[in-house]
Order: C-alpha cells, then structure tokens, then sequence
C-alpha cells in the first residue's frame, strides 16, 4: 500500500517521541528514561551528603563555642539520693518542667537516674526510652527492714526525745492524772499559778479529755496565758500574787467538786518524776554522777535519786541551786521546809525559787542525795549561752543550773568522770531569752561597749575605726553624742558596741585603745 502524500500525512503532537528503528541501537524513550532516573538518585545522595555535612559543621562550632561541662545522660534505672543535683548545670534548672506532663498529675511520676560521664566519652544513648518507675503501691522497705536498721545504728545515735510541755514535771502530773478514779476524771481538775507545773496540767489534763481550769496572776505574762489556753485549758486571771491565785483556786475546787491540784510528795507525783533517773540509767553505762536542779520544789531530785541509788548506790547524785534562793539548803540546815527570804516566783528562777516542798521530799534528799552546791546569776546565763553554741538547746535556768556548777568550777571532783547533767525545762519568753543571751555574750566578752572622746571631725572618726579594723573586731552599733554635753566644745562623745571572739581579744582591744585615747571608758 502506497504512503500517503507529505502533506496529507498526520504531523506528531509536540509532546509525542519520535522513535527510530535501528537493528543497532535500543529504543530512543527507555534509553531517557533510565538516564532520568540515574540523575534524579545522583541528586538525591548529593543533597543527603551537603546536608550532613552543614550539620556537622554547626555541631563541631557550637562545641568549640561551648564551655566544657560533664556529661548527663539518662540510664535506665530509678533516680538515686542527690544524682539529680549533682549533674545538672545552672541553665538547666529551668527545664526541670519540661520532665513532667498530664499523668505525673495523677501518680505516675517518672524518673532516671543521670551520671556524670568525664569530659571526651560518649554518652551511650538506650535505643529504647527509659523504663519509668511507678511510685504506685511501693512496697520495697518492709517494716522488718527498718526494725533491722534501728538495731543497727541503736548503739551510736541518740534516741530523740517528743517533748511535750518544755518541762520534765509532766511525767509527775501524767502520773498524777492516769492515777485518778474515773468520777474524778469526768468532774475535772483546777490548778493555780504559772509555772511548769500549771502548764504540764494543762496539756496532759487535755489529752486524756478531764476538764481542767488553770488560775494565774493577773500580772502573768500574756505567752503563759496563751500556752495553756492553746494547750486546752480554761484560763482564768484573778489576784495581784500566786498565792491570791492559790486561794481562789481552792474555793471553786471546793464548790465545784474539782480537784486541786499542786506540787507534793505524794507517791504518784514523786514516782514520775522518779522515772527521769530511771532513763538515765538505762541510757548511759557505766555511770559516776547526775547532776539535778535543786529547787524549793525538789520532788524530781528526790524521785531520781530514789531511783539511780536503788539501781547502783555508788552513783552519786548531786543537786544544783540558785546562790539568790538558797531554798532546799535552808531547809535541809533548819530540819523543815522554809520560804525563801527574797520572795518566791522570780521571773528569771521561775519554778527554783519557789518554796520548798513537803516534809518527805525533803527527808528523801537528805538521805539520798550526796551534795547540794549553789551557783550564781552569771554562771546560769554563761552555761544558757554555751548550751546555745555548742547543743542549740534553748533552756530556762531551770534547766541549764546543772551545767552552771560544772562550768563555773564547782564541781571539781567529777572532772575525767562519766557525768550525767539533767536539762530538765525549756519555757522562757522570747523577750526574757533575748535578755539573757545579750547579757550572756557580755559576760563571756564576746560583745563589748565602751565610750570615749575625740575631735569632732571625720578624720578622727576615721582614725579610730581604722584601729577597730586593725583588731579585727566588728562594729556592732556606733553613736556620736553632740548635745547634752557641758564641756569639750569642740569634742564629741563616741559610744561603740563591738563584737570580740573571746576574752583574750576583747582585753587586746581595750589595750589598743587605751594607748591611744586615754580617756577611754570600757563599759
């Protein structure tokens, strides 16, 4: 069949190939097709490969730009006591937020525990995410464990007392309360005045639901009237003195039926104090002497002395006074209980210069009791202030006369001796403590305050401070005094209050000062 004319034949589309036969070559369209494919894979590898390595490149110049800090990666186990703090890095605090989301809200908090890797290892990545612990029934530490523990460590750390009231006399009237018939317990009890005593009532009494009624002075410190009120008592303010308290008392006890409640010998009373010497004997072997309080009320040195000479007759006990309230040894002098002559309820001696106790008590120290040594003021405050420094234990001078006759020499004998001393009560108002340390770091001279005159310029004010500073002392309050003064026109009056490590600083300051100022006052 003939070809058609050129002209009449069909003219290819533009995107039609053209494909031309020849017994030597493939087809024209699958050759372009493999050359496109070839060309696109070429492509593909030479951008995955460019942006490797603009990576790379950005990776390595943040290193060289970053300090050098250890590693923290994360392995899969639970987070360990301090691991988290030790690893991170300040900038990394505030990313904290970002480990928690939606489920830590409801319980199931997830943690890993972070090492520290040293600076050139590579943190070793888990291909899968950390196992996360569940804080959901922990079960791990059986109660058998900690029972096991306890054994352990009993012998070498000291078992820590739950106090209640600031004050050993609780033990007596718990005793006192515990023992009372069940009619009793339900009509109430009253006690007067405001020392430990009223306060161990008012807490214990609470405690077992008795009813109880405390009458204080009406010049009781507002902290006290509060104590026993927050303790559960009914508080009730009548009479200028303890003993218009007393009184009262004893009249509602009498037409309420409640009972009276106050400081005896009675064998309830005594025996809880009693059990103070007992605990010391168990606690501490091998032991040579206690050291008690002695105040007029001296039911806890007879009772702990009834105790620790029953147990081992070779401990000697020793009782501790007041010099300004010589009570208990007045009264072991005469044969009898005798009032103090300076008047009972000293603010500062609280509870030690109350009168003294009944006829047994009494006979009970003087057949059990090996010595009775007075100290004075300044002892008590000096061993407040070392109980502070070195124990952090904040007491009354009830509490800390014990310690007084040790420090202030008085007991000489029990020096390389195995010596108990009993800080028996804490209760002392904050403006009374502030008081007591104050004069306490005066006494031990480690706050000193003296007075002198100089020129009444800046350069003479800057020279004296300049010898402060030379002593190594720090400036505690500096006051310059212009008017009110009759002579020295031109001077001024310095007052300086400084505070010194010790003695021997305080005496090298007044030294340094006197070669300077003649006129030096050391207050």
């Amino acid at each position: 069949m003939d070809r058609p004319p050129a002209r009449n034949r069909p003219r290819p589309r533009g995107t039609d190939l053209i494909e031309i036969q020849s017994p030597w070559l493939p087809p024209y369209t699958s050759v372009v097709k493999i050359l496109l494919q070839l060309f696109v894979y070429v492509a593909v590898v030479l951008f995955s490969y460019a942006e490797e390595l603009i990576s790379k490149r950005s990776d390595d110049k943040e290193k060289s730009e970053t300090p050098i800090l250890p590693e923290c990666i994360y392995e899969e186990e639970p987070l360990e006591n301090s691991s988290l703090s030790s690893c991170q890095s300040p900038d990394q605090l505030d990313q904290l937020n970002d480990y928690y989301d939606e489920d830590d809200i409801s319980g199931n908090i997830k943690s890993w525990k972070l090492m520290v890797l040293e600076h050139g290892e590579r943190p070793i990545i888990p291909s899968t995410p950390p196992v996360c612990i569940q804080t959901t029934n922990f079960q791990l530490i059986q109660l058998e464990d900690i029972k096991k523990a306890a054994l352990q460590i009993e012998r070498s750390i000291q078992v820590t007392p739950c106090m209640y009231t600031g004050s050993v006399k609780e033990r007596g009237v718990l005793n006192i309360l515990t023992s009372l018939k069940q009619i009793q317990q339900k009509k109430g009890v009253i006690v007067a005045s405001d020392s430990n005593f009223s306060m161990a009532v008012a807490y214990h009494a609470t405690e077992l639901h008795i009813p109880v009624f405390v009458i204080m002075p009406s010049n009781t410190s507002v902290a006290s009237v509060k104590m026993c009120r927050d303790y559960g008592a009914v508080v009730i303010t009548f009479g200028g003195s303890t003993k218009d308290s007393r009184i009262h008392a004893q009249q509602l006890a009498k037409k309420n039926d409640y009972l009276f409640l106050e400081e005896e010998d009675s064998l309830e009373y005594v025996s809880g104090l009693g059990t103070m010497g007992l605990e010391i004997f168990r606690q501490v072997p091998s032991l040579d002497a206690v050291v008690f309080p002695a105040g007029g009320p001296c039911a806890l040195l007879a009772g702990s002395a009834a105790a620790l000479k029953q147990l081992c007759p070779q401990i000697s006990v020793i009782g501790v006074q007041p010099e300004s309230f010589p009570v208990l040894k007045h009264s072991l002098k005469v044969g009898h209980p005798v009032e103090s002559q300076a008047g009972g309820g000293h603010l500062f001696y609280k509870d030690l210069s109350e009168p003294c106790s009944r006829k047994n008590t009494l006979q009970l120290v003087g057949q059990l009791v090996d010595k009775i040594v007075t100290v004075t003021e300044e002892d008590i405050l000096i061993a407040m202030l070392r109980l502070l420094e070195y124990e952090r234990a904040t007491v009354d001078a009830e509490g800390a006369i014990g310690l007084a006759a040790i420090v202030a020499g008085k007991l000489p004998e029990l020096k390389g001796k195995r010596v108990s001393v009993v800080l028996c009560s804490g209760n002392l108002s904050l403006p009374l403590l502030q008081q007591c340390i104050q004069r306490a770091l005066t006494l031990d001279s480690q706050t000193c305050k003296f007075s002198l005159w100089i020129p009444d310029n800046a350069r003479d004010m800057a020279k004296l401070l300049e010898v402060l500073d030379r002593e190594v002392v720090r400036v505690l309050d500096i006051q310059k005094e212009h008017g009110f003064l009759t002579s020295k026109l031109f001077m001024t009056k310095v007052t300086c209050v400084t505070e010194t490590r010790d003695k021997q600083q305080a005496t090298q300051l007044r030294s340094a000062l006197l070669e300077r100022y003649p006129s030096l006052e050391w207050m």
